[in-house]
């Protein structure tokens, strides 16, 4: 928190004589870029094999999502606020997950390794407006965990499926609007390379390519990164704090009653925080991670394959659907 305090103090804009007579040098300089190389595999010892757990971990997270998407939609008694918000959530998976794995297992089987320039602004934005999404939609999910134990008789009251769908039009409002800053930025500098040094479009990978110096930008990103990251765990940690003190005064039945409905989203909650702080720590500690651990970190971990399973194993009314569907397969074989 501190490193990221710093950044805002130590920031200062340059004079207007400099800044003018560094443009015109830059443009200069610059090039004109209508496809993107990504070159971030070009060290990778095993691209096939890599290729193929990134495929099979792609797919089995974009079926599971769409299976509880599914099952949610086609049954009626699923139609409440929490059911609402695992939808949502599976929705933000599918995106987020689909937004760099198709580029990546592209490059690694086929051997593809260029994307279009508007194709790649677009990975951009999507690639990042879920990355917000996901720490909004968990937030958000602990909240209703916190009015659904703390207020049991006032949370259809408060959390109505109409009022669901509003506060999560409105999530996605304020993370697009949290993300339309990067093509804002990205789109008016000149490019200096056509070459990606990352596995896919994000953020620094593009801004890496123009002819400006990013560490302004990438303070900025981190700024804004810092606010939507760290606010959001916090906020689910006072809703658990919350949560755990009301706990504490219950009894047994009741304790175990309300851990059950706690252990999916704590599950969803680690797998998502987890690595990116995994991350930063060796970051901080100067440990640095090959393309193959990062892979690892992000992949084995993701959110994205994860989640779907914990909410089909973990919540009774969707697994008790899952089974009724193997039993009727089961019967007609």
């Amino acid at each position: 928190i501190t490193y990221f305090i710093n950044i805002c103090f130590a920031y200062f804009p340059p004079s207007s004589s400099s800044t003018s007579k560094l443009n015109m040098s830059l443009q200069n300089a610059s090039i004109s870029v209508t496809h993107f190389i990504i070159g971030g595999f070009d060290t990778l010892k095993r691209p096939i094999a890599v290729g193929v757990f990134i495929l099979i971990t792609y797919l089995l997270a974009v079926l599971a999502n769409m299976a509880n998407i599914m099952f949610i939609i086609s049954d009626k008694r699923l139609h409440k606020p929490m059911y609402l918000l695992i939808c949502n959530l599976a929705v933000v998976d599918i995106m987020y997950t689909s937004s760099c794995n198709p580029t990546m297992i592209g490059v690694l089987l086929a051997g593809v390794n260029t994307i279009s320039y508007v194709e790649c602004l677009i990975q951009m934005c999507v690639f990042h407006l879920g990355t917000v999404m996901e720490s909004f939609v968990l937030a958000f999910m602990a909240l209703d965990r916190f009015i659904a134990i703390i207020y049991p008789f006032q949370y259809h009251s408060y959390l109505t499926n109409t009022h669901v769908p509003v506060l999560t039009f409105i999530l996605w409002f304020v993370a697009w609007c949290s993300t339309c800053y990067m093509p804002a930025i990205v789109i008016p500098l000149p490019h200096c390379s056509s070459r990606l040094r990352y596995t896919f479009c994000d953020f620094p990978a593009v801004l890496r390519t123009t002819c400006v110096n990013p560490d302004k930008y990438f303070n900025e990103g981190a700024i804004i990164a810092f606010f939507i990251f760290f606010f959001t765990f916090v906020f689910i940690c006072l809703s658990y704090c919350g949560i755990f003190l009301f706990v504490k005064l219950s009894s047994n039945n009741e304790k175990k009653k309300m851990g059950s409905t706690l252990v999916s989203h704590l599950i969803c909650v680690i797998v998502h925080y987890g690595p990116a702080f995994v991350q930063i720590i060796f970051t901080r500690l100067g440990v640095v991670l090959t393309l193959e651990e990062r892979l690892v970190i992000g992949a084995v971990l993701g959110p994205c394959l994860v989640n779907p399973f914990v909410y089909c194993l973990r919540t009774k009314e969707i697994k008790q659907k899952l089974f009724k569907i193997f039993k009727t397969f089961h019967t007609y074989d």
